[in-house]
């Protein structure tokens, strides 16, 4: 057990489904994995461990924020040996030809966060994705027809930003979509070894002000938990 995962040792796969929302979580597990068992329930953050198509896969919430899935991955990484981890959530898309429900594969991640400054003793760090998880996730949304993009996020602190063109300095600059995690999940993952990757549904535009609903965006997230699950079993084998 750790602080909080309250798993024992072999409860949690190598492979592992990082969603910000527990009940997503729950929805994924449901949906996808055979012979599941819920391995925590701390602070409700739930965590599942199935099989999929003979893979043991597990899924677990991380919440929201940077702090938030950092002490998720960590724990995972540190007291359970997870190998893989791959963050499946959305994203805000900053690019005029970024539709909603469009893919996006985040080969690196920036951040207004401090937390890496703070680690590296204020330098600024890029960490980046496992590219064998990319490359894989990349074909497996093409042969899917997925509209999907390959490029950077800026992963945020603030969800409410007080200057509402923010934004737009990152877009100018070729950054894809904003979201909330994916900077400190590749941080870590880097850090330990692991493999990494944020595969993003596109749940509104900062560029046209669409927006989907709750219910929506849960109807979006089956096909990238597809492309996900697909891209680690090529590499897992």
């Amino acid at each position: 057990m750790s602080i909080h995962i309250e798993a024992k040792q072999g409860d949690i796969a190598d492979i592992v489904l990082l969603p910000g929302d527990p009940l997503r979580a729950k929805q994924i597990a449901e949906n996808f994995l055979e012979d599941v068992k819920c391995y925590n329930q701390v602070r409700n953050m739930l965590g599942f461990t199935g099989t999929w198509n003979g893979m043991k896969v597990s899924v677990q919430g991380t919440g929201m924020g940077m702090p938030s899935i950092s002490i998720y991955t960590e724990e995972l990484v540190r007291d359970y040996g997870v190998k893989t981890l791959i963050r499946v959530g959305t994203c805000g898309g900053l690019q005029p030809d970024l539709g909603l429900y469009n893919l996006v594969l985040a080969s690196a991640a920036s951040t207004d966060s401090s937390m890496h400054k703070r680690r590296f003793r204020g330098m600024d760090y890029a960490p980046w994705a496992d590219f064998g998880l990319l490359s894989a996730a990349y074909e497996a949304a093409s042969k899917k027809n997925l509209p999907s993009r390959v490029g950077g996020v800026i992963s945020t602190d603030t969800f409410y930003q007080h200057d509402p063109d923010e934004w737009k300095l990152w877009a100018e600059n070729g950054i894809l979509a904003v979201e909330m995690e994916t900077s400190a999940l590749y941080a870590i993952a880097l850090r330990n070894k692991a493999k990494a990757l944020a595969l993003l549904t596109v749940s509104d535009s900062l560029v046209t002000g669409e927006l989907t609903s709750s219910e929506e965006r849960e109807k979006g997230m089956l096909a990238m938990v597809e492309v996900a699950l697909e891209a680690a079993k090529k590499v897992h084998g």
